[in-house]
């Protein structure tokens, strides 16, 4: 009779589309240790298919507006931080693209945001990445320093899309049909993706920048208005990258 830990390691070994052979395989063994291990892929197996259910649920969009050549998903990152720039990513998905978990970056761990970083940088048919500094926030204020990074981001793709699909926001300036979807990163793929990859551009720039400024806890707190950062701001006051239009309350400055 094969050992359990046999066993155990032919199934951590077998893919996804493999489990269910391999549970079948196993199913009339009697012993509880394989029948734990079993229940265990049984889980696994739920939980994936379960994520491909919730994953086709997001291309309803993309669905929607199938007949259109190159569908662009765009979101933004940075708008409340106190220091640092805001950044917005373009993202079109191929037609047929299957990347699983995607979803809006906050509801992801910061490993699981870098690992779908590489997934969709490598299948995406183009990326495009905006960058707004904080001296241009504070010049033409928030609103139109998003807006900004998401024209720059859409001007860098490296084919033209026809479509967007923006995350609230409809954008000044652009002349392709957009559609504004409320939560839009949580609801389609395209902004999905698009939410990842800003949010992790920003966040490697926020911690490049704490090894400059590392009083603040940028690597930390990306720039945001945690605790520590504000007690800095009261104690030590502003640094060069800094949002002078965010801190007057917590340094006085006019």
């Amino acid at each position: 009779m094969e050992k359990i830990a046999d066993i155990k390691n032919t199934i951590d070994a077998a893919d996804l589309s493999e489990l269910p052979f391999v549970i079948e395989k196993y199913e009339a063994d009697e012993r509880e240790g394989v029948k734990k291990l079993l229940t265990k892929a049984k889980k696994k197996l739920d939980a994936y298919a379960k994520e491909l259910e919730r994953t086709e649920n997001m291309k309803i969009y993309e669905k929607k507006y199938w007949d259109y050549s190159y569908i662009c998903g765009i979101d933004e990152v940075g708008r409340g931080p106190l220091a640092g720039p805001v950044v917005a990513a373009a993202v079109i998905l191929p037609k047929d693209c299957n990347i699983l978990y995607l979803n809006d970056s906050k509801q992801l761990s910061e490993q699981k945001r870098e690992e779908l970083f590489d997934v969709i940088m490598e299948q995406a048919v183009a990326v495009g990445i905006g960058v707004v500094s904080h001296e241009k926030i504070d010049e033409i204020n928030i609103l139109q320093a998003t807006y900004e990074a998401m024209r720059q981001a859409v001007g860098k793709l490296s084919v033209t899309p026809d479509l967007l699909l923006n995350d609230a926001v409809t954008i000044p300036g652009l002349n392709m049909k957009q559609v504004p979807i409320i939560k839009g990163d949580a609801k389609s793929i395209s902004i999905a993706a698009a939410s990842i990859v800003a949010k992790v551009t920003r966040d490697r720039m926020m911690v490049e920048l704490d090894k400059f400024y590392p009083e603040y806890g940028f690597a930390g707190n990306k720039g945001y208005g945690a605790a520590a950062h504000i007690q800095a701001l009261k104690e030590i006051g502003p640094c060069p990258i800094h949002r002078r239009s965010f801190i007057k309350n917590f340094t006085g400055e006019v």
